[in-house]
């Protein structure tokens, strides 16, 4: 079958792409890290490191990186799009993504029939926001920019708001900006770990990026806004954290040792991202976009694989990573059972000293991007060669 060129814009899904293979370092440690039932985390100062952390730290990057691309390949999809096209697709997507965290996602995380935890992650985040864009694209776009640098930089003086209990409003509050969960009926429990507010957003100002990337767009002209708008951002993350009186639920302080104070400082709000986190992030996602403009070489080429099927690489090495782990017990004579992650595996305690060192994380990790690579790049060529068909743009 010939081979059809793309027209994507390279720099986009390197990026794109780097943060798919760090993401799977994260959930690999998820499953397979000697810590990772036990309630030691990489953020415990009082039982991590700078090289546990750093393996945390790095993996920040992600989230942000996911959503804030999310707007800006909205923006280019919808540049031969009427903005009714573009709002139908981003309505009809986000719901399709909302649908597959729910009931496919979890399944893939926890192999439980029976649902009894319901975690709404980062594929819940993104749909829910593609949900808002599509109904606010109609708006002029520095409306939107406003709305989005007035979410990020503000949200967190909504911090002090905390709500309890079942109510209506603490839900929609846990959904919207704190973060909690709720139960339904005995042994169902629903938890909104990606408060949803901070991350539209972020969609929002990646939307109004997409502005430096259409068809017209000087190639200097962005450059010169990618390394001052990169530069500018990463600086902010330092004052905003240095003066430790906004930004963060949680300020830094100092700690016995200089490594703990590094990793205090570092060790920014993730749920919901606080503006410190959305800071140190997306500034240097934005100067890695800025040095990658004009590179290509064999690691970029690799890193575009997954770029351009981000969506299929993450339902798959979900699944594999956790077959994987099952694989282990299995090799290591425990019982494979335990991967199957019900409410009375998790408080059992049944798991409690499992896992590998950070240095197997690490090979582990490395094998499943390895093995992932084929199987990301010809599904790449099957889109790439069949742009007909309209639902390959929901995978």
């Amino acid at each position: 079958m010939k081979s059809i060129k793309s027209t994507r814009i390279e720099s986009i899904d390197i990026l794109r792409g780097l943060v798919m293979v760090i993401m799977a370092l994260d959930h690999v440690r998820d499953y397979y890290h000697i810590n990772a039932f036990s309630g030691n985390y990489p953020e415990n100062l009082e039982s991590t490191n700078i090289i546990l952390f750093g393996t945390r730290f790095i993996t920040h990057y992600c989230a942000p990186v996911f959503v804030f691309l999310a707007g800006t390949s909205a923006f280019l999809y919808g540049q031969n799009k009427s903005k009714g096209q573009l709002s139908k697709f981003l309505i009809t997507r986000g719901l399709w993504l909302v649908f597959v965290e729910i009931f496919i996602n979890n399944f893939l995380w926890w192999f439980d029939v029976n649902f009894g935890f319901t975690n709404l992650q980062v594929i819940w985040a993104i749909g829910l926001c593609m949900i808002v864009l599509g109904l606010i694209i109609y708006l002029p776009k520095r409306i939107i920019l406003a709305l989005g640098l007035l979410i990020v930089f503000g949200h967190n003086a909504l911090d002090s708001i905390v709500m309890k209990g079942d109510s209506i409003p603490s839900l929609l509050w846990y959904m919207l900006h704190q973060g909690n969960g709720f139960s339904v009926g005995e042994g169902h429990f629903v938890s909104f770990s990606y408060p949803i507010l901070p991350w539209i957003g972020v969609i929002f100002l990646g939307y109004c990026f997409g502005e430096f990337y259409k068809k017209d767009a000087s190639v200097t002209f962005r450059k010169k806004w990618l390394l001052y708008i990169g530069i500018s951002t990463a600086i902010l993350f330092f004052v905003f954290r240095g003066l430790n009186f906004y930004g963060d639920l949680v300020p830094w302080i100092t700690q016995e040792t200089t490594e703990k104070t590094i990793i205090s400082f570092l060790n920014a709000s993730k749920y919901p991202p606080s503006l410190a986190y959305l800071l140190i992030t997306l500034g240097p996602a934005l100067l890695f976009l800025y040095f990658i403009e004009n590179i290509k070489n064999a690691s970029t080429n690799f890193l575009l694989v997954f770029g351009r099927v981000p969506f299929f690489y993450y339902i798959l090495h979900i699944f594999i990573i956790h077959i994987g782990a099952i694989i282990g017990l299995l090799i290591t004579g425990k019982d494979w059972k335990l991967m199957i992650l019900d409410n009375d595996t998790m408080s059992s305690g049944l798991l409690q000293g499992y896992g590998y060192s950070l240095f197997t994380v690490y090979l582990v990790w490395i094998a499943i991007v390895l093995l992932l690579y084929p199987v990301c790049k010809k599904y790449m060529q099957y889109k790439a060669n069949n742009k007909d068909k309209w639902w390959l743009s929901y995978l």
